[in-house]
């Protein structure tokens, strides 16, 4: 079969919606899809159950209803819809009020600037959409996205100037995500230290009777928006930890639940050509034999949408990368994502994808449009528009040329609509491939793992700081002294040394390093 004629074949395409992807190099023969009829059956079945409100995340007893957010008619119960349609009217109205000077700072003026902090999806999500629509933002946005406080420093430089115009979102479902906390205090501390008001510029997104819920109310924060349980954090894009922010950016949140919605309907179809969800999932599978055996490396060719590789790493990686399957056996599946944007990665890690380790396939996101109006010619007849599409087109052959699969999605522009399709394509087709293999995308217990080994460092941490008193001592004198680790001991002795709070002697070996107040 010609490469034309495998093409027409193996291109879904929702014309009405902007929107197609083509799988013609990834080489899926027909007897791939009849083998896998029985597999595709069942997680047809699993979305259906997951979509009417089965429990989806056993480990904490809920279900998972990101899928409600673009269409409330979809809710299991009147409960859960007036969660969903009742939020949207509030953040609609907080963000008219904001953006009409109706709410103002206690200063006066408007409202310019917007800091919003959270950690994973709850700063990701909005990170994503702020840099891929965010062009003529009415606030512009800043991030605490981690507890580093060399960054926290860097991002308060930048807003000090216009402090009393800049508006706070803190972002934590429980309210206990160290984080965001940490985030909080620092930019409260600030604001105090400026003289500026911090509970008449803070907005807090969380979970009804939260810790950072009874926190904002009892310092009269300006609003609390609710974050329900039945939403996980790599899937709240399009719930209010998503919507606030891009509300007050004046971002069209109407048209991006649309786009999801009928990204929704479209991929709801049990007839697997039409279904691109089930398509996506299917060329996953296809590419690492059902094992996560290759790498995903996302290649989006257009600016804006440079996070998109970030953003797909916690869906993807964070969904997907499980020890267990649903039966209790240790299948240690998932699938890595990387990527950065097109045509930089041409003169960056495209090099290997050609020529080195083959144990990836590639995903190149096309956008038709070059730009909103004319364009100059670069060369006689050319333009830069034409270059990126030859540089996409060109980058595609070049690896098929090489043994290398990809997938091209390709999307009209980049708008609230086609975004909300972009992400909704994702969501769906992770939920489908957890379904072939056999796992929970909706549980996280690695994540839980390692803030449960946070917690046990601080403690030691804690430990040695109290047993660092008197003369000079070893990592293994305070070991034995407070029962732990030399090792766990010695990293907390070289923290408190860099930031001035023990002094050390290097010995011949750490072992023999020295430590004192």
């Amino acid at each position: 079969m010609s490469n034309w004629q495998t093409y027409n074949k193996s291109l879904t395409r929702y014309s009405d919606l902007g929107l197609s992807i083509d799988l013609s190099l990834m080489d899926i023969k027909n007897s791939f899809y009849t083998e896998m009829q029985p597999k595709v059956d069942r997680a047809l079945k699993d979305m259906a159950d997951l979509e009417a409100g089965a429990i989806a995340n056993p480990d904490e007893g809920r279900m998972v209803g990101h899928y409600w957010l673009r269409n409330a008619d979809l809710a299991p119960n009147d409960t859960i819809k007036a969660q969903v349609n009742e939020p949207i009217a509030a953040v609609k109205e907080f963000s008219d009020k904001v953006l009409s000077g109706k709410i103002t700072p206690p200063t006066g003026g408007r409202f310019e600037n917007l800091l919003l902090i959270g950690i994973g999806g709850s700063a990701l999500g909005p990170q994503f959409v702020y840099h891929a629509l965010g062009a003529d933002s009415k606030l512009t946005t800043y991030f605490f996205d981690n507890t580093d406080p060399a960054g926290i420093d860097t991002t308060l430089k930048q807003i000090a100037s216009s402090l009393n115009k800049t508006l706070v979102l803190v972002v934590s479902k429980s309210g206990g995500t160290a984080e965001t906390r940490n985030g909080m205090l620092e930019a409260q501390e600030f604001f105090e230290a400026n003289k500026v008001d911090f509970s008449k510029h803070a907005v807090a997104i969380t979970g009804e009777g939260s810790k950072l819920f009874k926190y904002a109310t009892s310092n009269n924060w300006l609003t609390i928006f609710p974050m329900e349980d039945w939403v996980g954090g790599r899937t709240s894009i399009m719930s209010t930890v998503g919507l606030v922010p891009a509300a007050l950016q004046g971002i069209d949140i109407d048209g991006f639940l649309a786009g999801a919605q009928q990204m929704d309907a479209r991929t709801r179809s049990t007839n697997v050509p039409d279904n691109a969800a089930m398509q996506l999932a299917l060329a996953w599978y296809h590419a690492g034999n059902g094992k996560g055996e290759k790498d995903m490396v996302i290649l989006p060719y257009k600016d804006s949408l440079s996070l998109f590789s970030k953003y797909l790493q916690q869906l993807v990686m964070e969904s997907l990368g499980k020890e267990h399957d649903l039966d209790g056996n240790v299948v240690n599946q998932g699938i890595a994502v990387y990527g950065n944007k097109g045509s930089t990665d041409q003169h960056a890690y495209v090099q290997q994808l050609r020529d080195g380790v083959k144990n990836f396939f590639a995903t190149f996101v096309e956008v038709r449009k070059g730009r909103n109006g004319e364009s100059i010619e670069v060369d006689p007849g050319t333009t830069s528009a034409d270059y990126l599409q030859g540089f996409l087109r060109g980058t595609r052959s070049a690896l098929y040329e090489s043994d290398r699969n990809s997938i091209t999605i390709s999307i009209n522009e980049v708008t609230p609509f086609t975004l909300g399709l972009l992400i909704a394509l994702y969501e769906r087709a992770v939920s489908f491939y957890a379904s072939l293999v056999n796992i929970n995308a909706y549980h996280q217990p690695g994540v839980e793992a390692g803030k449960a080994a946070a917690t046990s460092f601080l403690e030691i941490l804690n430990q040695v700081r109290g047993a660092l008193t008197g003369w000079e001592k070893t990592a293994d004198d305070i070991a034995e002294a407070t029962d732990n680790s030399p090792e766990d001991v010695y990293h907390a002795l070289i923290h408190l040394a860099a930031n001035n709070e023990a002094t050390q002697s290097e010995g011949a070996t750490p072992a023999e390093d020295t430590f004192e107040i």
